[in-house]
């Protein structure tokens, strides 16, 4: 009977252990994009922002392959956006006495969430100004390549590893031409 207790006693232990805390972003990446004009800091709202493959179609999240969110619709980024202390989208005609980033790391920036398997070397970045949205069309379209390097790796050491080349988890500045 001791024995038993004490069998049991080192599998409660050894399984205490391997219980390890997670962080609510594991298993998550974001990509984060900063597109500006030449010569000016301020972001360019209302473009459409997607991923395409090599032939230069949307890539499409079949079954949650690529991302967590929006299972079988393409991968289109969105503009962050400001909250109120309860969490609550902040609109044009709210008054609110403090607010912040839904996302403070992307601050106002474009932004899209993926799974840190994420193959981002075979894929394209394609930024358009469509006609009749808020910038009309002014805009060329522009195709970016993507690399590993361009993810957001919220919950690892990862990002502070990196001794040479780009650093990790900064926004991909993409510049716009009229």
């Amino acid at each position: 009977m001791r024995y038993l207790f004490f069998i049991l006693f080192l599998v409660s232990f050894s399984s205490k252990a391997q219980v390890a805390q997670h962080c609510g972003y594991d298993f998550t990446s974001y990509f984060v994009l900063n597109v500006h004009e030449s010569g000016k800091k301020e972001n360019i709202s209302g473009l459409k922002i997607t991923i395409i493959n090599g032939l230069g179609m949307d890539l499409l999240n079949a079954n949650n392959l690529y991302s967590w969110t929006n299972s079988g619709k393409p991968l289109v980024f969105t503009a962050n956006y400001k909250v109120d202390d309860k969490g609550n989208r902040i609109t044009a005609d709210s008054q609110v006495s403090k607010e912040r980033w839904f996302f403070p790391f992307a601050k106002d920036n474009y932004l899209l969430s993926i799974k840190s398997t994420f193959p981002a070397d075979d894929f394209s970045l394609k930024i358009e100004d469509v006609d009749g949205d808020e910038n009309g069309g002014h805009f060329k379209t522009q195709v970016v390549k993507l690399n590993s390097f361009n993810m957001y790796v919220l919950c690892s050491s990862k990002a502070r590893e990196v001794q040479f080349g780009p650093k990790m988890n900064r926004p991909i500045d993409i510049v716009l031409e009229k």
